[in-house]
């Protein structure tokens, strides 16, 4: 379902997608987790912040030394989000490129596999934001960068305020409480909930999506002269 279906007046510059439960319908720390035998404790985690603190430097550390992932891991994590990509986001992606919008990732989650599920989007590198992980000569995991603002509540707002430099009217989708630190800043805040229904962020957005599908977004994104476009 789609809450207040409403063509934006004015063509939108860029669209700003979050990665984990948006664009693929996995938590990819919950998946990692889950093949090292943790799950339970770090799913746990993962909820706490996506539904309810927000993330932070301690639990994002918290999370990671639990699951201690190997870098082979960690890269082969971007095959399985593009395997559960969300129903449709090809089909989307590929509209808002022909109507010349710039697309864009930004995710607290492990920039080598976001940036391998974004490639595979067909989306350049520079437009992916996430937290880079750094492992020893034997691929085994050290540490993630500290000084990243998307290990912080509001990092995603940090990162959002640059890229409205460029792009002044932008449509930012995400499913999480980090995602909602962009809400006033953008022209169009979507909330996703095909992946991860939370009635607490569907009462903070004005437009929610339930479906497990990227569709509906294109007209909250597109004025109706570019849908037209894009369905003829």
């Amino acid at each position: 379902m789609l809450l207040h279906d409403s063509h934006p007046l004015i063509p939108m510059d860029a669209v700003v997608f979050d990665c984990d439960g948006t664009l693929s319908s996995i938590e990819g720390i919950d998946e990692l987790a889950e093949a090292n035998g943790v799950g339970a404790a770090v799913k746990k985690l993962t909820e706490e912040a996506m539904g309810h603190t927000g993330i932070n430097p301690q639990l994002y550390r918290q999370r990671l030394a639990l699951v201690l992932p190997t870098v082979k891991q960690v890269r082969t994590l971007g095959e399985k989000y593009f395997l559960h990509k969300t129903a449709d986001l090809l089909t989307v992606l590929q509209v808002l490129t022909d109507l010349g919008k710039a697309v864009y990732v930004v995710s607290a989650g492990l920039y080598p596999a976001v940036v391998g599920f974004a490639l595979r989007l067909n989306l350049p590198q520079s437009h992916v934001f996430a937290v880079e992980v750094y492992f020893d000569d034997s691929g085994n995991y050290l540490d993630f960068d500290h000084r990243s603002p998307l290990v912080l509540a509001d990092g995603k707002r940090h990162i959002v305020e640059q890229l409205k430099k460029q792009h002044p009217r932008l449509v930012y989708v995400g499913d999480g409480l980090n995602d909602m630190a962009t809400q006033d800043i953008v022209t169009r805040f979507v909330g996703y909930g095909g992946a991860y229904y939370r009635e607490n962020i569907r009462q903070m957005c004005q437009y929610y999506i339930t479906e497990p599908s990227m569709l509906p977004l294109l007209p909250l994104c597109l004025t109706a002269e570019e849908m037209q476009f894009a369905t003829s």
